[in-house]
């Protein structure tokens, strides 16, 4: 399904999961600097286990779009992953489907516990990526997960001890009221040296509205233009 219009099954469909010698031999794009990606994308979102974060990746291999989120326990085919990644995809960004050739790339990264080695799961989400990239029209990327024991980029051994899977509890926690900056002991007298703001000057007056004439009726006019004749007429004799 391609943008809500049913494009007929793709060629993945017959098995929904991919084992780790099948995702060895896709040969998909390696990160340049994994450890760098898993640290920002780790900032952005804060994973915990059981969150799932999908990235796309411009040629230039910078995150542009990316998106997070929880799946049910039940939800555990790769269909249904890969709706869940083609509806987030769709959010965050437009697909490349009118492309000759796919430019940018989608990276998975998920947090789970458990062992950090390949399990049936991991097959599963690396079948979602694959057909979601597929049908958003971008290149399927690499697959990472984040454990207790740190993280791993699946099928070329690449991995780190941090983040890990508990590093969400050391993130910054955002209050609802922060306190202002403090200032300095040394910057008092800077700051009583400093001009003070100027003070709100007094509200002007509002303009008078312009006058607006009474309604006459039509005798009263006919009655003044005729007293306007008149005194013509007056000042003419008198001349």
């Amino acid at each position: 399904m391609i943008n809500g219009i049913d494009r007929g099954p793709s060629h993945y469909d017959g098995r929904r999961a991919i084992t780790l010698q099948e995702w060895e031999r896709l040969g998909v794009p390696l990160l340049r600097a994994p450890r760098e990606f898993v640290t920002e994308l780790h900032q952005r979102h804060l994973p915990q286990p059981g969150t799932t974060v999908i990235a796309v990746l411009d040629p230039e291999h910078r995150v542009v779009a990316s998106a997070s989120f929880g799946v049910r326990p039940q939800f555990s085919d790769g269909w249904d992953h890969r709706n869940a990644l083609l509806g987030h995809l769709r959010r965050v960004t437009p697909h490349d489907l009118k492309r000759i050739s796919p430019s940018r790339t989608a990276v998975l990264l998920r947090c789970r516990d458990g062992s950090p080695a390949w399990t049936e799961q991991d097959g599963a989400w690396m079948w979602a990526l694959r057909a979601a990239a597929e049908l958003h029209g971008l290149r399927c990327g690499s697959y990472l997960t984040l454990t207790s024991a740190g993280w791993q980029s699946l099928g070329d051994g690449r991995r780190g001890r941090n983040p890990h899977s508990g590093s969400w509890a050391l993130g910054p926690i955002h209050t609802v009221t922060e306190l202002p900056p403090r200032i300095p002991s040394g910057a008092g007298s800077e700051r009583s040296a400093s001009p003070l703001p100027p003070e709100p000057s007094a509200a002007k007056p509002l303009a008078p509205e312009p006058p607006v004439a009474p309604v006459t009726s039509l005798e009263a006019i006919r009655a003044l233009e005729a007293t306007r004749d008149t005194r013509a007429i007056r000042r003419t004799a008198a001349r």
